[in-house]
C-alpha cells in the first residue's frame, strides 16, 4: 500500500493531468488553480516525504549525474567522430606499431610531462603485445616555452628523418632533466641530424602548422593535460596504465566502442 503522503500527491497530481487533457491552465483558471492553503499543503507533503525517505534525493542525484555523464559522452563521441580523419592523419614517422592496425590509439603528449615519461612504458608494453595496434603521436607542448622549443626541434627532426622519429621521441621522453631546445638538438645529433640541418626549419611553416593542428584538436576535444589518448570513440585522460588502455582497445574490437555496454545475465 502506498504511503498516505504519496496518495495525497497523486490525488493533487490528477488535477494536473485532467487540466492538461482539457487544455486548461491551472495557473490561469480560478476553478483549477491551487489556493495558498493547497500550495502550502503540497509543499509540506513533499518536504515530509523527503525527510522520511531521504534515499529518494540520493536516487535523484545519481540519476542526474548518470544523465549528465551520458550526455557528455554522447557529445564527446560526436566530436571525435567529426575529427576522426584529422586524428588518424599520420605524417611520416608519427606511427608506431602496425600502420594498418585494426585499432588506432592517438596519444597527445608533452616532452616535459612526468606522467608522459612514465606512460611511455605503457605504450611500449601495448605495442610489443598487440601486433594489430596502431599508435599515432600528437605533440602538444602545454608546459611552457622549453616544451615548445623541444617540440619544434622534434617536428623538424621528424620532417628531416621521419624513420628515426619514433626513436627520437622515445629517447627524449627518457630524459631525466628538463627537455628544452638544447637537449632536443643533442638527441637529434646522436641520431645523425645536426643542428645546422634543423635550425632553418624550427620556425618554418610546416613545423608551425603541425603544432597548430595538434593544438586545435586538443582544444576541440577539451584536453587539459597530458598524456591524453583517443581510443575508438572515447577520450582517455591521464596515465591510466597499460591494463586500462588494453581494456579499451579490446572493447573497440568487441563492440566498436571503448566502453562496451554491460551484458545481460
Amino acid at each position: 500500500m502506498m504511503p498516505d503522503p504519496v496518495l495525497k500527491i497523486l490525488a493533487l497530481g490528477r488535477r494536473l493531468v485532467v487540466a492538461a487533457v482539457l487544455g486548461v491552465s491551472l495557473l490561469g483558471s480560478p476553478a483549477w488553480a491551487f489556493d495558498d492553503a493547497q500550495t502550502r499543503e503540497i509543499e509540506t507533503i513533499v518536504r515530509d516525504y523527503l525527510i522520511a525517505n531521504p534515499e529518494v534525493l540520493l536516487e535523484s542525484i545519481q540519476a542526474l549525474e548518470a544523465k549528465r555523464t551520458a550526455e557528455a559522452k554522447a557529445g564527446q563521441n560526436e566530436t571525435i567522430a567529426s575529427l576522426r580523419d584529422r586524428l588518424d592523419a599520420s605524417p611520416a614517422g608519427t606511427v608506431a606499431g602496425n600502420p594498418q592496425g585494426d585499432v588506432t590509439l592517438v596519444e597527445f603528449f608533452d616532452y616535459n610531462c612526468g606522467y608522459c615519461k612514465r606512460a611511455a612504458s605503457d605504450l611500449q608494453v601495448l605495442l610489443e603485445s598487440d601486433p594489430k595496434l596502431k599508435v599515432v603521436y600528437k605533440e602538444i607542448p602545454v608546459l611552457g616555452p622549453a616544451s615548445e622549443a623541444a617540440a619544434r626541434v622534434s617536428l623538424a627532426f621528424r620532417e628531416t628523418k621521419p624513420d628515426s622519429y619514433p626513436q627520437f621521441q622515445k629517447t627524449l621522453l627518457a630524459s631525466r632533466t628538463q627537455v628544452d631546445e638544447a637537449r632536443a638538438l643533442e638527441v637529434a645529433a646522436q641520431l645523425g641530424v645536426e643542428e645546422a640541418m634543423l635550425r632553418p626549419l624550427l620556425g618554418g611553416r610546416s613545423v608551425t602548422a603541425a603544432l597548430n593542428e595538434s593544438a586545435e584538436l586538443a582544444t576541440a576535444l577539451g584536453i587539459s593535460g597530458t598524456p591524453s589518448y583517443v581510443i575508438g570513440d572515447e577520450l582517455v585522460a591521464g596515465a591510466v596504465g597499460a591494463d586500462a588502455l588494453a581494456e579499451k582497445i579490446a572493447n573497440v574490437r568487441a563492440c566498436g566502442s571503448a566502453s562496451c555496454p554491460p551484458t545481460a545475465n
